[in-house]
């Protein structure tokens, strides 16, 4: 596993970074535990995590996922780059959620506590809250990076002109800014390549996409009529937000061509689908989750293959209508 440079920053991080938001949910501690080990062992030393993880599960279990991760590294701290983030509701007060400044501070010590460290090397607010000003959410996050509880910032699910709304208010400050953004990005999501990853490119700040396999969607083991049980299709209160992005037909339609592709080419739809992902010359490190270790290999096949450019220009074309959201047909 080779490492790459963090946007404009000296950091280098894992080609793959590991997503934990199946950890004491859909899988038990033991199972994620595996999870850890497996990606520790093929040298991926990125991990993703969140306050309201783990995805799905009723609220007295938010916050069990970085207790987890927290266990697993204590004592190896230094060898992982931890990535964790605040936004979604947290506790039954108004003011245990969005990104003002009382709640960034709370959220971090809750992460730093159950993640068991004194710092966090990328904090990320989760999603834009239109009700805090931008100033208030920058400065906080920047209090944070003086006084050495996180290294780096970032953002996930920002629009481009929300990243670059904050980018120029963190400049006219003179405080941090955000080096990293965290999209939704696959074969059947491309419309951040319109204006997204442009401002990302010109502004030379990591992406970080989740979602690379469309919650296994991917991977071809659906198929039409109910969702598999056990799968995030299924599972918690994002099981409806899953089947509200990949449950259509035009998207199983999809799915045919691209396994025809996989074959030609040796390897599976997974691996396939993560390829196009990291051939994107605009991402820096795909975040791959998992219920069980052996999933992991097909991203991991996905780095030591490399996708091959008239491949490439296929799937391209072959799903160019996604470019464009609801509206492409």
């Amino acid at each position: 596993m080779h490492h790459v440079p963090f946007g404009r920053t000296g950091l280098k991080v894992s080609r793959l970074c590991l997503g934990t938001m199946t950890f004491g949910y859909q899988c038990d501690e033991e199972t994620s535990r595996s999870i850890l080990d497996t990606a520790d062992a093929a040298g991926i030393d990125f991990i993703d995590t969140a306050d309201v993880y783990p995805l799905g599960a009723p609220p007295d279990l938010f916050g069990r996922t970085e207790e987890i991760v927290g266990r697993w590294m204590k004592g190896r701290r230094d060898d992982y780059i931890v990535a964790t983030k605040c936004f979604f509701p947290t506790g039954r007060k108004p003011w245990d959620s969005g990104n003002s400044r009382k709640n960034i501070m709370r959220a971090v010590e809750a992460s730093l506590r159950r993640l068991q460290t004194d710092y966090i090397d990328l904090y990320q607010v989760h999603s834009w809250d239109a009700d805090t000003p931008i100033d208030e959410t920058m400065l906080a996050l920047h209090d944070l990076v003086s006084s050495g509880k996180v290294r780096y910032l970032g953002c996930s699910n920002y629009l481009a002109y929300q990243l670059a709304r904050s980018i120029g208010r963190s400049e006219a400050l003179g405080v941090s800014r955000f080096e990293c953004i965290q999209p939704r990005y696959n074969l059947l999501f491309r419309e951040n390549e319109r204006e997204l990853f442009p401002l990302c490119a010109d502004e030379k700040t990591a992406v970080i996409p989740y979602n690379p396999l469309a919650g296994g969607f991917l991977t071809g083991k659906h198929k039409p009529g109910s969702p598999t049980e056990g799968t995030r299709f299924t599972l918690g209160y994002a099981a409806g937000r899953y089947q509200e992005r990949y449950w259509h037909d035009r998207m199983f339609e999809s799915l045919a061509p691209i396994a025809e592709i996989a074959i030609e080419t040796g390897v599976s739809m997974a691996t396939l689908a993560v390829q196009w992902v990291l051939a994107n010359p605009v991402v820096t490190a795909p975040i791959i989750g998992a219920s069980r270790p052996e999933q992991l290999a097909d991203a991991v096949a996905a780095v030591a293959s490399p996708l091959d450019e008239g491949v490439k220009q296929r799937l391209d074309t072959l799903t160019y209508e996604y470019r464009f959201g609801d509206n492409a047909r």
